[in-house]
Parts: structure tokens; C-alpha cells; sequence
């Protein structure tokens, strides 16, 4: 497992459509250690392979404590409901946020790492962290979508548990 350099905007591989994984391997599965190891060390909710120089059809979302590390190869989303307007940023666009509309809930499916079929329901930040990561896969960035696009703010020390 590694820390692997996460790809930042402008770079043209961030708006390249990803290609369908085909197979389930050692390769895949090291790619998606890696990644996993690379959105923790970054503090980030989700990452997806194209953000570390990679067109395949892959992200990791850990986004809430009842469903931990999601894996996703080939996503689809099956259905959408609701509407939430918040606040994205994104690994590869540091420094920015942006107001965005999304779906409130998502069924969305794929395989997991040996190719078996997956599907998982997200509701608000699980949501947004599939439907953002998703979107990665097919070359659409936040800043794309964004309603408003500013400086993300930082919180002060005593607020981020310092």
C-alpha cells in the first residue's frame, strides 16, 4: 500500500472519460489500497482513480460510520431522489469550494474488488460523495456544476478539534 500523487487541476487526464474495468487482479486491488491510503492521508471523503493518473472506472467513498470504505468499480446510478444544495471541494482542486445541487438519495451499483455485483443506497453526504465521484469517472468536475465557486474556508483551530 501507498500514498500516490493526487492528479490537480488543470490536468487534461481530470477530464478524460474512464474506461470500464475488465479485470479483477492483483492490479486493481493495489490501486485500490493505494487509494484508500491516499484519501485518508488527505482527509478526504472520497477519490477517484482518474485523481491519481488512472482511467478506469474506480473510486473509494468512506463518507459515514455505518457503511465505512466503499469500493465501487463500473458505478451506475440506478435511481435519484430529493435535492440538496451544499458545499463540495475536491482533492484535486485544493483551495476552492463550491455551492452544488445534487441528488438527496442514490441507489447506485457496480462490482466490488473481485468483480462481484455491489449496490448500496446513500442519503446527503454519501450522496453527493457518489454522484462527485461519479462524475470524476466521466470527466466532470464540481467546478463544472457549481453554482457558486469561492475560497474553501478553514476553520480555526479551536474549531477542528486542535
Amino acid at each position: 500500500m501507498a500514498i500516490r500523487l493526487i492528479v490537480k487541476h488543470p490536468d487534461p487526464v481530470l477530464r478524460e472519460r474512464a474506461k470500464e474495468v475488465t479485470k479483477f487482479n492483483a492490479n486493481l486491488h493495489k490501486l485500490l489500497d493505494d487509494m484508500a491510503d491516499t484519501m485518508y492521508d488527505a482527509d478526504g471523503v472520497g477519490l477517484a482513480a482518474p485523481q491519481v493518473g488512472i482511467l478506469k472506472r474506480v473510486f473509494v467513498v468512506d463518507a459515514d460510520e455505518e457503511h465505512g470504505l466503499i469500493e465501487l468499480i463500473n458505478p451506475e446510478i440506478v435511481s435519484m431522489e430529493g435535492e440538496q444544495l451544499g458545499a463540495e471541494g475536491c482533492l484535486s482542486i485544493p483551495g476552492l469550494q463550491g455551492d452544488v445541487k445534487r441528488a438527496n438519495k442514490v441507489v447506485i451499483k457496480g462490482q466490488d474488488r473481485y468483480g462481484n455485483p455491489v449496490q448500496y443506497e446513500g442519503t446527503e453526504l454519501l450522496a453527493r460523495a457518489f454522484q462527485h465521484e461519479l462524475d470524476h469517472l466521466n470527466g466532470v468536475l464540481f467546478i463544472d456544476l457549481a453554482e457558486s465557486v469561492y475560497e474553501a474556508r478553514k476553520l480555526a483551530p479551536e474549531q477542528d478539534g486542535e
